[in-house]
C-alpha cells in the first residue's frame, strides 16, 4: 500500500505493518488481529507504542491519537514507559488496603491464640482506626511509603509521644506481616524506625528517653509483649520475669534449666560476677520456657536464632521493643524497673532483691555472714513480680506487701 490508508485499505489489510504517515502504522496479525501503533524515536532508540484495536479505534481516531502522542514526545515523554508505570501503578492500587491487612492480622492473633485477651484486639483496632486508617487505611499496603507512615505520625509526634511511638510499632508490626505474606512485594518496611524518624521533629528528652519502663506501665507492656510471636518476644518475657542480664538469657541452654524443681541455674562463666548464680522460675516463667521448647527446634540454646543456629544476637531484644513503638527502653532496664516495684511495692527485704539481681555485696563483713542465696525468699519475690507483670490494669493494682 501507498500513501496514506483509506478505510478499504484497512478492512483488506494482509498481514505484515501497514505505514499511514507519520509514525503511525496498522498492524495485521490476522483476520480478527489488527491494531494501531505509533513508531517514535526518543534519546536515540525506537519504541512502538498501542494506540488500540481497530475494532475500537476509527482510522481517523487512530490519526488523533497519533498527533497527540507526538506531541508529547516532543515534551519528553517516554510513551511506553508511562504507560507500564500506568499499568503497574494500577495493579498496586487494586491490591490489600492497609485496613484489610491490619484487620487480617489482629483476627490471626485472635484465631492463632496469641492473644488470649480480646481486649488487646480492641486495643490495636481503636488505636489504628484514630490514628492510622485515616490517613492510610484505604490505600494498597504495595504503594504507602514512609512519607505517608509520617503523615500519620506527625499530628501526635510531640502531643502524645508515647501513643505515637506505638501507633509506629503496630504499623511496622503489620507491614512485617504483608511482607512475610507477599502482600507487599517491596521489601522495605515504610514504618521501620530509623528511617522514618529523620522525617519527624526530635522528641523532648523528657518524653524520648526513659531507659526502665516505669513499673506502673508494666501490666501493660507485657500484655502486649504476649501478643507477639517469635523467640525475641519469649526471650524479652523471660528477661523480665527473671530481672536476669541478657547475656546470661541469650547463651542459656537447656542442660541449665530444671524444669521439675522450677529452678534455671547459671554457670560461673556466664554470670558477671563470676560465681553460679540459681534463679527460682515462676509459673509464668515455666510456660514462657515450654513455648521456647516447643518453638526451639531441638536447639540447645534455650532461645535460639531458628533461622542460622545458635543463639538470639543481642540485637534481638531491642528490635522487638522498637517494633511495640518503645524505643528508648533498653533490656537492662528491666532490671531497674523490678529493683523499683521491689523497694516501692514490697516488704522484701533490700538483700532478697539484690540477691535476685545476682548483685555482689559491697560489705565484706554482711558478706561474710551471708552464706546462703536467700533461695526461698527469692523464689516468694519472683512469684509476687510475676503476678504484678500479669496484671492488665497496672494503675488499678494494689500494692503488693509481702514478708519476706
Amino acid at each position: 500500500m501507498g500513501g496514506k490508508l483509506t478505510a478499504a485499505d484497512v478492512d483488506r489489510a494482509a498481514p505484515g505493518r501497514h505505514f499511514d504517515g507519520a509514525g503511525l502504522y496498522l498492524e495485521v496479525r490476522g483476520a480478527e488481529s489488527k491494531s494501531w501503533i505509533y513508531r517514535y524515536t526518543l534519546r536515540g532508540e525506537e519504541r512502538w507504542h498501542g494506540l488500540g484495536s481497530v475494532r475500537d479505534v476509527s482510522l481517523a481516531a487512530a490519526r488523533k491519537k497519533r498527533d497527540k502522542a507526538r506531541v508529547q514526545v516532543r515534551e519528553g515523554l517516554d510513551l511506553v514507559a508511562e504507560r507500564r508505570r500506568i499499568k503497574a501503578a494500577h495493579k498496586l492500587s487494586n491490591g490489600v488496603t492497609f485496613r484489610q491487612a491490619a484487620e487480617s492480622y489482629i483476627q490471626a492473633q485472635q484465631d492463632g491464640e496469641a492473644w488470649s485477651n480480646h481486649k488487646h484486639a480492641s486495643q490495636w483496632r481503636a488505636t489504628l482506626a484514630s490514628y492510622a486508617y485515616p490517613f492510610i487505611g484505604h490505600l494498597s499496603v504495595q504503594v504507602i511509603e514512609r512519607a505517608d507512615v509520617i503523615r500519620v505520625l506527625e499530628p501526635i509526634w510531640i502531643a502524645k509521644a508515647e501513643t505515637a511511638r506505638r501507633v509506629r510499632g503496630r504499623i511496622e508490626t503489620i507491614f512485617d506481616w504483608c511482607i512475610a505474606r507477599g502482600e507487599r512485594t517491596v521489601n522495605e518496611n515504610p514504618a521501620s524506625r530509623g528511617p522514618l524518624i529523620k522525617g519527624l521533629p526530635r522528641q523532648p528528652r523528657s518524653q524520648a528517653h526513659h531507659e526502665a519502663l516505669p513499673y506502673s506501665q508494666i501490666g501493660a507492656f507485657m500484655l502486649d509483649l504476649r501478643g507477639r510471636e517469635g523467640m525475641a518476644a519469649l526471650a524479652l518475657e523471660f528477661t523480665i520475669l527473671t530481672a536476669a542480664r541478657t547475656g546470661e538469657v541469650l547463651r542459656g541452654k537447656w542442660a541449665e534449666i530444671d524444669t521439675d524443681r522450677a529452678v534455671w541455674s547459671v554457670p560461673a562463666e556466664h554470670m558477671k560476677g563470676r560465681r553460679e548464680h540459681r534463679v527460682p522460675l515462676s509459673l509464668a516463667a515455666l510456660t514462657v520456657l515450654e513455648r521456647a521448647r516447643h518453638a526451639g527446634q531441638g536447639s540447645e540454646f534455650v532461645f535460639p536464632n531458628t533461622g542460622r543456629g545458635g543463639p538470639l544476637s543481642n540485637m534481638a531484644m531491642l528490635k522487638m521493643m522498637e517494633r511495640m513503638g518503645r524505643p528508648e527502653l533498653t533490656t537492662h532496664g528491666f532490671r531497674s524497673t523490678f529493683r523499683d516495684w521491689a523497694a516501692e511495692q514490697t516488704a522484701f527485704p533490700s538483700e532478697v532483691a539484690e540477691a535476685a539481681l545476682a548483685h555482689a555485696i559491697s560489705d565484706k563483713t554482711e558478706a561474710a555472714y551471708r552464706r546462703g542465696d536467700l533461695f526461698e525468699k527469692r523464689r516468694r519475690l519472683m512469684t509476687a513480680w510475676a503476678a504484678f507483670c500479669t496484671r492488665q490494669a497496672a494503675s488499678n493494682v494494689a500494692s503488693i506487701r509481702q514478708t519476706g
